[in-house]
């Protein structure tokens, strides 16, 4: 082998193992005593939102803030806190964007009742379009208009003939 090719494949061994330990650094395991705690962590860590990545859940991003997150929520359930506890603590830090069923209250009517609203005025809308296209089309020209489409027409035949 030449050299720049061994100097490529340590090269890129070096990259490939510090890649792989960066990925195994944002892993982390919770340990649990309770089974009935850890099914608590992995309904919320489902049910709550990550905000940076904001399509995915706590249990799915590395996000550091997802991690910090995934942490507190493991404390709060290793000390016995009610769901209701998680879910107000989580709400009044983040607000109801970190969860992925929002309640439906006058400051979230937009996000449960907005898309319902704009399929509506986008219906209203094709439909008030189709009937207009209908009512165009059957619509009669007046006499003077008949004639100046007639010599339009005769002028049109008599260009193409030249």
């Amino acid at each position: 082998m030449n050299s720049p090719t061994v100097s490529r494949t340590i090269l890129a061994s070096i990259l490939l193992f510090f890649f792989i330990l960066s990925a195994q650094a944002t892993i982390a395991v919770f340990k649990f005593d309770d089974p009935d705690k850890e099914a608590r962590f992995k309904q919320f860590s489902e049910e709550l939102r990550c905000l940076v990545c904001q399509n995915q859940s706590l249990a799915d991003s590395n996000a550091e803030l997802a991690m910090d997150l995934r942490n507190e929520l493991y404390k709060m359930i290793q000390n016995d806190a009610t769901d209701d506890e998680i879910v107000s603590f989580m709400v009044d830090r983040y607000g109801d964007f970190v969860l992925y069923k929002p309640p439906v209250k006058p400051t979230t009517w937009i996000l449960w009742f907005g898309p319902f609203i704009l399929t509506a005025i986008g219906l209203i809308i094709l439909l008030r379009m189709i009937r207009n296209t209908g009512k165009q089309s059957n619509a009669k020209l007046s006499a003077e208009e008949q004639k100046r489409l007639d010599d339009l027409l005769k002028n049109e035949k008599e260009d193409s003939r030249l």
